[in-house]
């Protein structure tokens, strides 16, 4: 696998106060890596950072030419308001390929077969002309996926996905996830579900402003971090 990011003692922070550490990791290609810490460790500090929205104010990050090429998409926490967002299911996917339009005004033949191949990747060109609203939350985080699946080819960020969610649902996404990664994109997911997670991401990336950990499930469970989330500490 090749590094599609590479931090090298990155810090991130606002306003003369950093919030993720020395951090030095790779994001390796078609790796499911998951990220987990304390409410305040720096894990959303460290999801700006590698989308670009934050600059490090330490270290180097650099960006794969491919994934320059590609883009990532990022699914964000979901707000009430953005559930009861009045749409169709084609308004909402196809908005992720806003990016590719370029200068145009309008969405070309090429974003909308991008929008069409997303959607029948997540199962849901069913719901084309749906209200995003009337969905139950599973169906909205598939249409959010194809989203930002039309945003980007590679690898896909995600922000405490389940959240919401009721137990088939979240199970549905987390095969939804597993195919995906099989298929090659690149997951980065920052969640609290750290048991599920647990027996399915390739690595886990403990943070609390440093790295706690870095590695392999099973090895993250032989740890005093890996024992406490995995025992139902409160986290």
């Amino acid at each position: 696998m090749s590094a599609l990011i590479t931090c090298s003692h990155v810090d991130f922070g606002y306003e003369n106060q950093d919030a993720v550490i020395d951090l030095t990791m790779d994001v390796e290609e078609g790796e499911y890596l998951c990220v987990v810490g304390a409410n305040g460790s720096g894990k959303s500090t460290l999801v700006k950072g590698l989308l670009g929205l934050l600059k490090p104010t330490g270290g180097s990050l650099v960006v794969s030419e491919e994934l320059k090429k590609t883009g990532i998409g990022y699914l964000p926490q979901q707000t009430v308001a953005q559930k009861d967002f009045p749409a169709t299911v084609w308004e909402v996917v196809l908005s992720g390929a806003l990016g590719r339009s370029g200068n145009r005004p309008f969405y070309g033949k090429m974003e909308k077969e991008t929008a069409i191949a997303a959607m029948e990747k997540l199962g849901i060109c069913q719901l084309r002309q749906r209200c995003y609203r009337e969905l139950s939350g599973g169906q909205q985080q598939r249409v959010l996926i194809a989203r930002a699946l039309c945003a980007a080819r590679k690898m896909l960020i995600l922000d405490e996905p389940v959240t919401g969610l009721d137990p088939s649902a979240i199970q549905d996404f987390y095969s939804l996830i597993r195919r995906l990664n099989r298929e090659g994109v690149t997951i980065f997911m920052v969640t609290h579900d750290v048991a599920n997670v647990a027996g399915q991401a390739d690595r886990i990336l403990h943070l609390q402003q440093k790295i706690l950990f870095l590695g392999p499930p099973e090895e993250y469970k032989k740890t005093p971090e890996g024992r406490r989330f995995l025992g139902g500490e409160s986290i």
